[in-house]
């Protein structure tokens, strides 16, 4: 981008490079707050269109405290993450999904700034979804690789 000046001072980026999405800025905070373990589940799931890879809700059963302990059968890509983690009731999954929100909001710095993620998650018809999500872990697991020396495996 480059800047240019206003009539009040202030610079103006032109579109050199469109900005990135509220919404993809937001899932590349939540993937690199996700364990190495969780990308390589998250993008198997992806690929495999997994199930337990929910749409409208963050998990199935909802999250109501009376079905807090039965087993968790499926998740969004947040509390996906806390599943391969190895939680497995649904108060587990629901409680990991909170604090992963929470710690996303503080990494953004913008209160509630999760909501574009979810908000695109749920709203984005799932083969369009996983279109965009597959290269977004993708690129995730690369950059892992890449400046952690990582032992993430980029499984097909």
């Amino acid at each position: 981008m480059v800047s240019q000046p206003t009539r009040k001072g202030k610079s103006v980026e032109t579109l050199t490079n469109p900005p990135v999405e509220a919404w993809r800025k937001v899932l590349r905070v939540a993937l690199g707050l996700m364990s190495d373990e969780s990308l390589v589940a998250l993008r198997k799931a992806l690929v495999e269109d997994d199930e337990r890879l929910i749409q409208g809700a963050t998990t199935k059963p909802p999250p109501l405290a009376c079905l807090s302990d039965l087993d968790c059968e499926g998740a969004c890509l947040v509390g996906y993450a806390g599943m391969a983690d190895g939680l497995e009731t649904m108060g587990e999954v629901e409680e990991y999904s909170a604090r992963m929100f929470y710690a996303i909001d503080n990494e953004l710095g913008e209160p509630a700034g999760v909501r574009h993620l979810l908000n695109f998650w749920d709203e984005t018809p799932r083969q369009e979804l996983l279109s965009y999500m597959i290269p977004e872990v993708n690129m995730a697991l690369d950059e892992r690789r890449r400046l952690e020396g990582s032992s993430c495996e980029r499984s097909a």
